[in-house]
């Protein structure tokens, strides 16, 4: 009785979801579908590659490797990525990237690019590192996991890592908005912790800024195909400058990053139809 009831109901829930897969209207299903296909890939790819990463732990190398191994379900999701000025990555040095944060697919952008700058040690709220098995191979592959809560920690855990930033000529990738950033038109407040740490370090900071996600519309339920910009900026130099210079360098390369935010989401958005869904729009 229960197990032709299960079964039922096992087809019912099938055909439900192949029905809106397949749809021509958007839907939930489809919706998450996109992220779902992303997060399955990058766990099936971390669980292969674990065994080979403990052989060498934290090795940024390691995130190289699964990083372009990873960086192909985005033509699943019919999402192509375009680099710009991308020489400003390949310079060999220690450098703190910057970019803005929109969405969980900002880390498909930097698979894309990682094997241009080739050494890059990413930082993530420490959550993260408890979606296994992703986060523990995040982890061996040299990911930096920081607290956001507690920020004496925080700092404490990126300034040992600006060490190794230095001594192996490492770029740390950070998001100083600190959450997600769904405005076509601004940035939201920058936090000191990447500038901190550059001072510190005396290394420059590179700003990259990733084009809006025109093509991803939650209220609607829409993900279509879509084309991002990865425009790098060029290089803003902290030689010299001390903790109490941060603030006004916090606020002049917002405005930097703040102006070239608003010129390429113009430039993108100019060549959509006029009645296509963007976020916000009824």
């Amino acid at each position: 009785m229960w197990d032709k009831i299960i079964y039922v109901f096992m087809i019912t829930v099938a055909t439900y979801i192949l029905k809106q897969l397949f749809s021509e209207t958007p839907n939930y299903v489809k919706f998450q579908s996109k992220f779902l296909v992303f997060y399955i890939w990058a766990s099936i790819v971390a669980l292969f590659l674990m065994p080979f990463f403990v052989f060498t732990p934290k090795n940024v190398k390691n995130s190289l490797f699964g990083s372009q191994i990873i960086k192909h379900v985005t033509k699943l999701i019919e999402v192509k990525w375009h680099l710009r000025n991308g020489k400003v990555l390949s310079e060999d040095r220690g450098a703190v990237i910057i970019s803005n944060h929109q969405s969980s697919i900002d880390i498909l952008g930097m698979f894309n690019v990682w094997h241009v700058a080739v050494k890059i040690a990413a930082v993530a709220r420490k959550e993260l590192f408890y979606v296994w098995p992703f986060g523990l191979a995040a982890y061996l592959a040299g990911v930096v996991f920081i607290d956001r809560n507690n920020s004496k920690d925080a700092y404490k855990t990126l300034k040992a890592t600006s060490e190794v930033m230095i001594k192996n000529k490492t770029k740390i990738w950070l998001f100083p908005e600190g959450t997600r950033n769904k405005n076509f038109t601004s940035l939201l407040p920058f936090k000191k912790g990447a500038f901190n740490i550059a001072v510190a370090a005396q290394v420059p900071i590179i700003p990259v800024i990733i084009s809006p996600y025109y093509f991803i519309n939650t209220k609607k339920y829409i993900f279509n195909k879509g084309h991002v910009i990865m425009q790098c900026l060029e290089p803003i130099p902290t030689t010299g400058l001390t903790m109490d210079d941060v603030p006004q360098l916090k606020d002049r390369v917002q405005n930097i990053m703040e102006l070239a935010y608003k010129e390429l989401s113009k430039e993108v958005l100019s060549l959509l139809p006029p009645n296509y869904p963007l976020v916000g729009q009824d």
